[in-house]
């Protein structure tokens, strides 16, 4: 048994398993309790203790997928990426985890750092809250529902990549 595939395995597996569950919170639980801790005046203590671990967890769980699943590919990294070779179906899953990487880092990662640091300014110094909050909010929601909608195919293609026949070439 070779130990770097079978640990890679694992790894993408729970890793992934972290990251589209904590996906999942934020979009099915999170969004709904922040709505509701806010109306009841107790949302600060969701963003200052809960978000933060959180959003370490998914961001870093986002990368160790990603990285767990080059390993797996290994010298089939190109032939996904380009999807020629047989490898179609595992590289438009591949792809479509990279595009939900890119959203993780690039917007919804940074619109909720600014959304927690005013937060806890807020709180900390009784300052009203900075007018661009709603449009950081905004912007993190929608790359977070989009990556959940993603999430869905991205799946489908990992798991079925084997088993789609022609349609993965």
């Amino acid at each position: 048994m070779d130990w770097v595939p079978a640990m890679s395995r694992w790894l993408h597996f729970l890793s992934g398993v972290m990251w589209i569950g904590l996906l999942y919170y934020f979009n099915f639980v999170q969004a709904a309790a922040i709505k509701a801790a806010t109306a009841d005046g107790t949302a600060a203590g969701i963003t200052k203790h809960v978000a933060p671990r959180a959003l370490l967890y998914f961001r870093w769980a986002a990368v160790v997928t990603w990285l767990s699943g080059a390993a797996l590919l290994g010298n089939q990294f190109v032939p996904a990426f380009t999807l020629s070779k047989g490898m179609a179906g595992i590289g438009v899953g591949a792809w479509l985890g990279t595009i939900m990487l890119i959203n993780v880092w690039g917007i919804i990662w940074p619109n909720q750092k600014r959304i927690i640091d005013a937060t806890n300014a807020t709180v900390t110094s009784q300052a009203p809250a900075p007018p661009d909050q709603p449009k950081w909010a905004r912007r993190a929601f929608l790359a977070s529902r989009f990556n959940t909608m993603m999430s869905l195919p991205m799946l489908f293609f990992m798991v079925a990549a084997p088993f789609l026949g022609p349609l993965a070439h």
